[in-house]
Parts: C-alpha cells; sequence; structure tokens
C-alpha cells in the first residue's frame, strides 16, 4: 500500500518538476525565472525524500538536507544579484 502511494507522489511531484521546468524556460522575467528554479528546487528534494522512504536508509535525508541548505545560499545570492546587480559589495 505505502510502495502505491509513493509511486503515486513520485509521478505528481515529477509532472510538477516538468511544469517548473516550463515556466523556468518561458518566464517573462528573471524573478518568475528564479521562483521557478526555487520551486523546482523544492521539489527535487521532496523526490529525494520520497526515495529515501522507499529505500529505507537515511542517507537521502542527509542529503536532501545537504542540497536544502546549498540551494537555499543559491537562493539568496541570485536575489541579491538581480536586486544590486553584484553578489559581494
Amino acid at each position: 500500500m505505502i510502495s502505491i502511494a509513493l509511486a503515486v507522489s513520485a509521478a505528481a511531484i515529477s509532472f510538477s518538476v516538468v511544469l517548473n521546468l516550463w515556466r523556468l524556460l518561458v518566464g517573462p522575467t528573471p524573478t518568475d525565472r528564479l521562483l521557478a528554479l526555487d520551486t523546482m528546487v523544492i521539489n527535487s528534494i521532496a523526490l529525494i525524500i520520497l526515495f529515501g522512504m522507499s529505500y529505507a536508509t537515511f542517507i537521502y535525508f542527509e542529503a536532501a538536507l545537504l542540497f536544502a541548505m546549498v540551494a537555499f545560499v543559491a537562493t539568496i545570492s541570485f536575489c541579491k544579484y538581480l536586486l544590486r546587480g553584484n553578489v559581494i559589495e
């Protein structure tokens, strides 16, 4: 039963990643593209956690945590670049 739920949720999140990729490519403004990229990262983290649940190992959870920390720093850097034009003052 849980394997069916994991497969359905992985399919739904994968479809969401495809829609985010479309917004990333077509987005009219750089802010839309940044939000699409950030949402895609969140969906990728959810997929990593789903794989960890399906394989019943904790390594995927640690990888998702590290990926979330790197993505947070990258999102802040991109926002600062879009706001000011440079990252380091």
